[in-house]
This record gives C-alpha cells, sequence and structure tokens, in this order.
C-alpha cells in the first residue's frame, strides 16, 4: 500500500488477494487493484466511502489528474474507491499472452467465465471487508458498472449503503438477442440523426466504402480495414461528441487516390482492442443467463438489411454505420485479437451461463438507490432499463434527454449531483 498526492486529493494504491472462482474459495487466486481517492482536505477517516464500478466490460477504473470530472463532486462527500475490476488495469491481467498459458480453448473459456459481473462484485465484497471494516458502502456503476450494481443488489445487497445508476439499468431477463433488437433500431436513428446534422458525410463515407471494396487496406499494426470494419466506426455515435469525432475523421480522409495515414492512424485507435481483449471477448457474455448468444450480433444484424452496405457501394443509399456490437470477424481482421479467435467462438456457445439478477431479491429491494436513464442512450435500450426500474423496490429514476450515454463523464458532476438529490429525497 502506497500514498501520494495529486492536486486537492490523498490517492493509496491497495492490492487484494482473492479467489479466481469464489465457489472454490481454496483453488486459484488474482489479485485486484483499487485506489483510493480522498479530498485532501478530508484526508481523515470520517467520510463514508464509495465504490465506483467502470463501464466495459473489460476496461480498467479512470485514472484521475487531482479533483477532475464526476469525482470533484463525489469527493465533496465520500472516501471514493476506484476498483480496476478483475482482469483489468493492474489487477492480473487478462491478455492474448496470459490466455495462451492456460492451454485450449476450453480451458480458457472456463477461466474467462469467471469474469463477469457476479464475480466482480464477490470481489467488491472481499475489498469492501477489508477497506472498511465491515461497514457497507456507497455503489456507483457507470454503463456496464450499472450491471454490477443491479448484480451486487441481487447477490450482496447488505453490503450496499446506497446506490448509484448511471446509463447501466440491464433488462433483468433481456437476452441477448433482444438486447440487439433494440440497440439496432436506436443506431439507425443515431445514423439518420447524424446525416442529418452532416449532410456532406453521406458521400465522404460512401466513398471511402468503395475505396475499402477495391483496395486492401490495412491499418497500423497489421488489421484489415474492411468495408464492415470502416461500419463498426459507429460505435462512437453513442456518446456526446461523437458524432462530431466522426465528422471530422470523414472530413479528409484521402491523400491523393489512398486513405491517408491520419485517417488510418485514428481509425485505428477507435477499433483496435488492445487496450481491453476482454471487452472483445465477453461483451455478449455480459446479457447471457443460462443460454448461449452464438454471435446474437451477428445473426440480428441479418434483421436489418438497412446495414447491409451493397445498398450504398452500389446505389445512392447512405453508408449506415453499426454500433457497440461484437463480431466473429473482428478475430479474424486483428492480428491481436487472432489468438483468441478459438476462446471467442467457445464462449459463444457456451450456455452454462448462471443469472446475474435475482427479481425477488431486487423486488424486495430496502437499499436506497437512483438511476440516470438516458431516453436516446444508444448502448443500454431504454425500454429494458425502464422495465427494471419498476421492478427494483424503491429505485428512484431520472429519464433524460440532456445527456446520451457519457453524461456521467461530460457533465462536470450534475448527473451525480440530481443522483445524490434523488436518493436524499430532495429531488
Amino acid at each position: 500500500m502506497c500514498s501520494y498526492r495529486q492536486r486537492g486529493t490523498v490517492l493509496t494504491d491497495h492490492t487484494f488477494t482473492v479467489p479466481l472462482d469464489h465457489g472454490q474459495p481454496g483453488g486459484e487466486r488474482i489479485e485486484v487493484f483499487a485506489r483510493e481517492v480522498v479530498a485532501a482536505d478530508a484526508a481523515g477517516p470520517s467520510r463514508p466511502w464509495l465504490l465506483f464500478l467502470q463501464g466495459g466490460p473489460g476496461f480498467g477504473a479512470p485514472r484521475p489528474s487531482g479533483r477532475d470530472g464526476w469525482l470533484d463532486r463525489a469527493l465533496d462527500d465520500y472516501r471514493v474507491v476506484l476498483l480496476d475490476q478483475r482482469g483489468t488495469g493492474r489487477s492480473s491481467p487478462v491478455s492474448r499472452q496470459a490466455l495462451a498459458r492456460l492451454g485450449p480453448a476450453p480451458a480458457q473459456a472456463a477461466y474467462l467465465a469467471q469474469f463477469r459481473a457476479d464475480s466482480i462484485v464477490r470481489d467488491a465484497e472481499l475489498v469492501r471487508r477489508e477497506l472498511t471494516g465491515g461497514q457497507p458502502w456507497s455503489v456507483l456503476g457507470q454503463s456496464f458498472g450499472g450491471f454490477c450494481t443491479v448484480s451486487y443488489l441481487s447477490i450482496a445487497p447488505e453490503g450496499v449503503r446506497e446506490a448509484f445508476i448511471t446509463g447501466g439499468l440491464p433488462g433483468l431477463d433481456a437476452a441477448a438477442d433482444s438486447v440487439y433488437r433494440a440497440t439496432y433500431a436506436q443506431v439507425v436513428a443515431r445514423n439518420r440523426a447524424h446525416y442529418e446534422q452532416y449532410p456532406g458525410d453521406v458521400e465522404r463515407a460512401r466513398r471511402v466504402a468503395r475505396h475499402l471494396r477495391a483496395n486492401d487496406v490495412t491499418l497500423p499494426g497489421g488489421a484489415r480495414l474492411t468495408v464492415e470494419a470502416f461500419q463498426s466506426l459507429g460505435q462512437m455515435l453513442g456518446s456526446s461528441t461523437g458524432g462530431d469525432v466522426l465528422h471530422y475523421l470523414l472530413e479528409d480522409p484521402f491523400a491523393g487516390g489512398e486513405l491517408s495515414d491520419w485517417f488510418l492512424h485514428q481509425a485505428r485507435s477507435h477499433l483496435n482492442f488492445a487496450g481491453a481483449p476482454l471487452y472483445a471477448v465477453l461483451h455478449e457474455a455480459c446479457y447471457a443467463q443460462g443460454q448461449a448468444t452464438r454471435w446474437s450480433a451477428q445473426r440480428v444484424r441479418g434483421e436489418f438489411p438497412g446495414f447491409d452496405p451493397a445498398a450504398a457501394l452500389d446505389g445512392a443509399a447512405p453508408l449506415l454505420f453499426t454500433g457497440e456490437m461484437t463480431y466473429p470477424w473482428m478475430f479474424d481482421l486483428d492480428p491481436l485479437l487472432q489468438p483468441l479467435r478459438n476462446v471467442a467462438h467457445e464462449l459463444a456457445e457456451r450456455d452454462s451461463w448462471p443469472r446475474l439478477y435475482d427479481a425477488g431479491r431486487l423486488g424486495a429491494n430496502e437499499v436506497p438507490a437512483a438511476a440516470a436513464i438516458y431516453f436516446d442512450d444508444m448502448y443500454v435500450p431504454r425500454e429494458f432499463s425502464l422495465e427494471t426500474a419498476r421492478a427494483v423496490q424503491g429505485l428512484r429514476c431520472w429519464v433524460t434527454n440532456e445527456y446520451q450515454h457519457d453524461g456521467l463523464r461530460v457533465s462536470h458532476g450534475a448527473v451525480l449531483d440530481r443522483l445524490i438529490a434523488l436518493v436524499r429525497g430532495s429531488a
């Protein structure tokens, strides 16, 4: 454990040892890292604890610089714990190199099956008991971190003092196919809005797509940029400024008759999974409860013919970008994902996933809780979030179109402040 200072904060690094499989506490163990952040003028033990659960899956907690973003508001009231969920950040890493040491794909899949929300919650409980002396703590979950928070209320509500969820109320029974049907429809709407705002991007996107059909293009790092890979840049359309970023990427993509180095570098930064291989292999598994996903996003895409690029490549239709989906071809095109191809297929066929949410326990919930539901959320369908809000006893929700999915990050504390007021009954 070590402590250090930044502007207005004191940070302390902690490492904990937890079971890989919480059902076998005497078996293999892994490390989980957490960073404690407290306001410099309140560094004593008096403030209550707030655990932050990051979106993902597969991303480490934010690396703060002083009292930036939502952290500034949180530090007014709390001692914050930024947890690197198992397999991410400074926790025991999940990488292609580490997985290769486990042997063939079935062994790797069995290992990765321990990296979902239920295991993250049980890690958090061990961390809580050690840090707080057994006192319950507040929990803030963003996106996938919200999924984890609902799992927390299902598995160990006694550990939660109050819960805040931003853009992360999952459907309690929504299978992956249902989720993707809802999200594809929302992505179509987001494409339409983007082209209305930037009509010149219709022709620019078509021109890039036609170039990719006619030429073998490779990104820095060796991944092939196909038409389908280019379409997947639409994942950024779900963030507050993502449409602007996509527009600027399309604004001047060519250098002579080739795609420019700048364009290819920028495209790679949005498409590669080097920093989050867990996201690539476990994204669909976050929706699995007792059934295999079988590459749900790829299958359901066929129900939405507008995403077929042929009409744009050979005609005047706009090219539709896709959203937050992982596809099997990604593991063929990207050299960093190719070593994970077999385990990704193994996980897609796995049908023994345990349930993540307990509807009965949530229906009897006694933990004060509030959630921000973003009306136009491209990643977490509002219809499922609203159903869950009605199913969790006592949960108060704020439905808004003021922010997109990243409202917690861009609102500089306003979203968190609103949820705190809801929980305390002052909003």
